[in-house]
């Protein structure tokens, strides 16, 4: 299956065989650096990390694993600190940071900028988030997590829970589910619903979806519940963030009413929706799955370059 030169833009771009190929990769990538093998699969490459807005756990485990597989990392941080602050455009700085690399990371504010970004560049590019558009490595690292955490993945229900609106994560995830024929409950305040495009685009290719603002329901059927946190930097308005905040609160006494074994996610960072009393439970999946992407994003620049 040959992944040389594809750009990884959005949550829809793979079939089935190609998702569980990836996640086969990402495990034999995590055997590996497990057992304390030093990995030279990149050698002589250079990746860039673009960020064009702040991250921790995506931009830190890109270029943890541009490190462990080998090659060489040049990065942006901090855009005020680049020539975008002198007023230069994305697309000049993509054009001219592709002729010093063999694969581009990039995260930005603009929904849609992985794509245009994609279009000007020569050498593969992966989306590390655009805007309040798509996050696939992310919902990538979710799926491989799911499948750790119970085996396999199909057949089961999944809520999604809190920010639908603004949440990039849950975007691309939803696309995922729906390949693997899982269930997808979506609860949330009605200011933050999943937006409707995005709903009728997955029910029109069959995804069995029931939108409801009762938690405690949801969580009893489910296998996963899947948190997000109320995103302030996404909001209008300070008000409208204030009104929707602490919406839904995932703590010991509402797992009382969750199905038994359910795997609670969360792409953090947190804020207050997820006690920290919740971390003690088996079923707390998420440092897990941060941890996970490590091994996610090495498989992925192996499978680009043709290395892996």
């Amino acid at each position: 299956m040959n992944f040389r030169g594809v750009d990884i833009l959005n949550g829809y771009q793979f079939t089935n065989q190609e998702l569980n190929h990836i996640m086969n990769t990402a495990a034999q990538y995590e055997t590996r650096v497990k057992s304390g093998e030093v990995i030279h699969d990149l050698e002589g490459m250079v990746v860039a990390s673009l960020f064009f807005e702040p991250s921790t756990r995506t931009r830190l485990s890109f270029e943890a694993a541009i490190n462990r597989i080998g090659a060489k990392c040049i990065s942006m941080a901090d855009a005020s600190a680049s020539s975008a602050a002198k007023g230069e455009t994305m697309l000049d700085t993509i054009k001219t940071v592709d002729g010093y690399v063999d694969v581009i990371v990039m995260r930005h504010p603009v929904k849609g900028s992985a794509k245009e970004a994609a279009d000007a560049a020569v050498h593969p590019v992966i989306n590390g988030g655009d805007g309040a558009g798509q996050h696939p490595t992310q919902a990538l690292l979710d799926i491989y997590t799911m499948r750790k955490e119970k085996g396999h993945i199909g057949g089961q229900t999944i809520t999604f829970l809190g920010d639908l609106k603004y949440g990039r994560t849950v975007h691309s995830l939803g696309y995922f589910m729906q390949q693997f024929g899982n269930k997808m409950i979506f609860a949330s305040p009605e200011e933050l619903k999943m937006p409707e495009n995005i709903t009728a685009d997955l029910r029109s290719k069959g995804a069995d979806i029931t939108e409801t603002t009762d938690v405690k329901a949801a969580l009893s059927e489910s296998d996963f519940v899947y948190v997000t946190r109320v995103q302030r930097e996404r909001f209008p308005s300070i008000e409208a963030y204030e009104r929707c905040k602490g919406s839904y609160i995932v703590n010991n006494e509402l797992l009382k009413y969750a199905k038994k074994d359910i795997t609670i996610l969360h792409p953090l960072p947190r804020v207050d929706e997820i006690a920290t009393e919740v971390d003690d439970y088996k079923g707390a999946a998420y440092f897990r799955q941060a941890h996970n992407g490590m091994y996610l994003r090495m498989a992925l620049l192996g499978l680009v370059t043709g290395r892996a």
